[in-house]
């Protein structure tokens, strides 16, 4: 083995390399506060080994991206914990920076002859915030894809080559495909090539300048081994326990809550996203342009001018620190800059948590995010068309959205309008949570509720034979008559063959057919209501097939069909009619209404 050493010393001079590296002379001894360039030089080779194989299952393209990344995270066996190591060891990575340069600037590190190396430190900072962002857009999800769009909209706005310059970086007059080649490109390519290039000039400059030690020393001189290489192993150790913490802290209190990195629903840029945000370290600036003075054309002065400002006042901090009064300056600067962005950091957390919408918009993207999943998950599985196309074609995220913008201005959906918001205009029409199902169907024939806004109380039914018939002759009802009127009330029930009712319809199916024939000879329904059989003289809607799918398409399509209501129909718009809503729409929002949809796979 010495003989093979040996032969590889005398070839590359291996032992004098690693002399000069364990045992370079470190002023005052070994300190923890020296401990920042190694944790950084860590976690960057973390990145690049993690981020390899990543590469190796990741296809950048727009029909692909959200999917590859959904395979790593949910059906590579570890690929939530690669994925997770390299989200979180990113992050890590900036507050590493934050300490390092800290340390430097406290330490006077920044001065003569080290000018160059804090330079290539202050790129080698905005160069790994440019990895971020870059990779923010890499899973191409809903909240990557609009946070992006935000923060290249910023470039827009720089004098003259702003809109040429974002068309450069998005690669076209808008996002897409190009966008993302292009990201990935810099994320993958350009980014960590220039990185390892400036990090081998600042480690030669370091070398070649050695350790700024703190004064005053407190120990005698000592060299880098074993002492100071201890203290950075601990410092890389406690950094990775932290991002594996990161990547399980939400497992740790629930068991039933993601492992690894968040991945949102797949990026739909017909589907506006409140939920963006830029990534928490981002969040002061976020923040700041959100500060009246700001507001209009004065934009570029927060977005660019004063961080351009800044940042060119932080590259002169060398020359400013030539004397004790320009360090002081620095030093304050330095902590001014920290604690700023902390409190903006902070405004902007504590504005998302008290406004409303923005809540509402995070259980969204949540439940966004969890469905399209379950579809991915099916037997269908994803379509070639990529997994976009499986929320849009979803009747529990559709439905809701449909509702909302259609049907919520006159009815409520357990009291919202579907989406969970209270819909500012009155209820003037029913609440259709649980059409049909027999609970419903009680409460409509129940003196008690049938006038209420929750079924016919806010229509000019209100006054109807319906709501006389209920309030005056049901109400009287026998004990003998409300059992007979429970057995009607299975049977009209059944007839929409809902989803939620197929076990108990089953179960109760000799009752169903009893309350059949009650509704065709002993109930007053088919006075008005056609139910089994033509009647050419019913005025009331059509009871066959109630609720069914085929029933509420078609009442949906046009409520004043003379199978409906006719011409006495109230407000209800002929949505299919009327062109207000295709046919795949009106499907959409009738099976959610009815509870039919996907469900997880077991």
């Amino acid at each position: 083995m010495k003989a093979l050493l040996d032969w590889l010393d005398q070839r590359t001079g291996y032992r004098q390399i690693t002399r000069e590296a364990l045992y370079e002379n470190i002023p005052g001894g070994s300190r923890w506060r020296y401990v920042w360039g190694s944790t950084l030089t860590f976690t960057l080779a973390v990145q690049f080994i993690t981020g390899i194989f990543l590469w190796m299952a990741y296809s950048p393209s727009s029909q692909t991206a959200w999917e590859s990344v959904y395979y790593i995270q949910d059906e590579m066996v570890g690929g939530w914990l690669l994925r997770g190591i390299h989200h979180y060891t990113a992050q890590a990575m900036t507050v590493l920076l934050v300490l390092h340069l800290m340390q430097v600037v406290i330490d006077g590190a920044y001065r003569a002859p080290r000018e160059i190396n804090f330079w290539f430190g202050l790129i080698l900072l905005q160069l790994v915030l440019a990895l971020s962002l870059t990779g923010y857009l890499l899973p191409w999800d809903q909240k990557g894809y609009w946070a992006t769009k935000v923060a290249t909209n910023i470039v827009s706005i720089v004098p003259y080559i702003g809109p040429s310059l974002q068309k450069v970086i998005i690669g076209g007059a808008d996002y897409g495909h190009h966008t993302l080649t292009r990201f990935f490109a810099l994320h993958a390519g350009v980014l960590p090539g220039s990185i390892v290039a400036l990090l081998a000039g600042h480690i030669y400059l370091f070398r070649r300048h050695g350790i700024t030690a703190k004064e005053p020393k407190r120990r005698p001189d000592a060299a880098f081994w074993p002492d100071q290489v201890l203290k950075d192993a601990i410092a890389c150790l406690a950094v990775l326990a932290a991002v594996l913490f990161l990547i399980v802290r939400q497992r740790l209190f629930s068991s039933h809550a993601p492992l690894g990195a968040e991945l949102a629903a797949p990026a739909d840029p017909s589907e506006a996203y409140s939920a963006a945000r830029p990534e928490w370290y981002f969040l002061f600036l976020f923040q700041f342009l959100k500060l009246k003075w700001f507001a209009g054309t004065r934009e570029i002065w927060g977005a660019i001018i004063i961080p351009g400002l800044i940042m060119g006042i932080v590259f002169l901090m060398p020359f400013i620190g030539r004397w004790k009064l320009g360090h002081r300056f620095n030093l304050g600067l330095l902590w001014m800059l920290i604690g700023g962005a902390g409190w903006l950091t902070y405004l902007a957390l504590a504005d998302d948590a008290k406004n409303p919408e923005y809540q509402l918009a995070v259980k969204d993207a949540e439940r966004a995010a969890a469905r399209v999943k379950v579809l991915a998950k099916s037997s269908a599985g994803i379509p070639a068309e990529g997994a976009v196309t499986l929320l849009r074609n979803d009747q529990l995220t559709q439905g809701p959205k449909i509702f909302a913008a259609k049907c919520a201005s006159c009815h409520r959906y357990e009291g919202h309008d579907g989406s969970g918001k209270i819909p500012k205009d009155p209820q003037s029409a029913s609440d259709l949570k649980g059409f049909a199902t027999r609970e419903w169907l009680a409460g409509l024939l129940d003196p008690e509720q049938v006038a209420s806004t929750n079924h016919f109380g806010a229509t000019k039914f209100a006054d109807g034979k319906m709501v006389k018939f209920v309030k005056k002759d049901v109400a009287k009802y026998s004990p003998a008559q409300k059992e007979k009127l429970k057995k009607v009330i299975a049977a009209l029930s059944a007839e929409a063959q809902l989803k939620s009712q197929i076990v108990i319809d089953q179960r109760d199916a000799a009752l169903i057919e009893e309350g059949r024939l009650l509704l065709q000879t002993e109930t007053r329904c088919t006075d008005c209501h056609e139910f089994q059989k033509k009647d050419e003289d019913a005025t009331a809607p059509i009871l066959t097939g109630y609720g069914s799918r085929k029933w509420l398409i078609n009442f949906i399509t046009n409520p004043a069909h003379p199978s409906f209501y006719g011409e006495r129909n109230d407000r209800m718009p002929a949505f299919g009619a009327k062109q207000i809503l295709d046919l795949p729409s009106i499907g959409l929002v009738a099976d959610w209404l009815r509870g039919q949809w996907p469900e997880p796979t077991k």
